[in-house]
């Protein structure tokens, strides 16, 4: 019996791309790989979705999100990992239009902070990430961007994607990044994979919401390989 595990990806491309060879490696590097066979078998579904860096999303621009979603359905899948963080907001809605569980970044999140025992963080994600609080959990102190520094961010997520001078888009969200750890924070989460790709390599104390979605799939891998 072989593990199914269904990717939604796309949202965007090269965030989806370094999750996979992430997992690839870690499970490699777990030693639960002997031989090509012992691989779960992953399905990637990556989608031309919008990018949700916008104040109001609407239910067309979560259309494309949930078709991704029953197209996976379809494959008798064990799990799905959702490579996008924003569209975690909704995750009680998705979860309803389809049997597959989808795995809860926002759980992962939680339960690797709370191990780690962060207490001040900032977080760098889409306006409605920071907003809507996805990521704000009771005993952390937050000091997030201002509305000026989410218009950056949220600017810099939608021509990093598009491929557009990505070393300026690199360069402003270092500077927002460096205000807050200087003003305080213990800790930068990256709340949306687009940052995990554009500082990727980027020496400061952060907390990447790619390898938090690696090391939840590594698990759940673990689990069924001991069971």
């Amino acid at each position: 019996m072989k593990l199914r595990i269904g990717v939604l990806g796309g949202i965007g491309p090269e965030a989806t791309g370094m999750f996979y060879s992430k997992l690839i490696f870690r499970l490699q590097e777990k030693g639960l790989i002997k031989s090509n066979p012992d691989f779960p078998q992953i399905i990637i579904n990556s989608i031309p979705a919008p990018e949700l860096i916008f104040e109001r999303i609407t239910e067309k621009d979560l259309e494309m999100y949930v078709q991704g979603l029953m197209e996976l359905d379809a494959l008798n899948l064990d799990f799905i990992v959702i490579v996008c963080n924003t569209i975690h907001l909704y995750y009680d809605v998705l979860q309803k239009e389809i049997k597959t569980p989808i795995l809860d970044l926002r759980e992962e999140v939680f339960r690797d902070l709370k191990k780690e025992g962060v207490g001040k963080i900032t977080v760098i994600a889409t306006p409605n990430t920071i907003k809507l609080r996805l990521y704000q959990f009771e005993g952390i102190e937050y000091l997030n961007p201002n509305e000026d520094e989410m218009k950056i961010l949220s600017d810099a997520i939608f021509r990093f994607n598009k491929g557009e001078n990505k070393d300026f888009q690199k360069k402003r969200t270092l500077e927002i990044v460096n205000k807050y750890l200087k003003n305080g924070s213990e800790v930068i989460l990256l709340g949306c994979t687009e940052f995990a790709v554009m500082l990727e390599g980027c020496k400061f104390p952060k907390k990447d919401s790619i390898d938090i979605l690696v090391e939840s799939v590594v698990k759940r891998v673990e689990i069924f390989k001991n069971s």
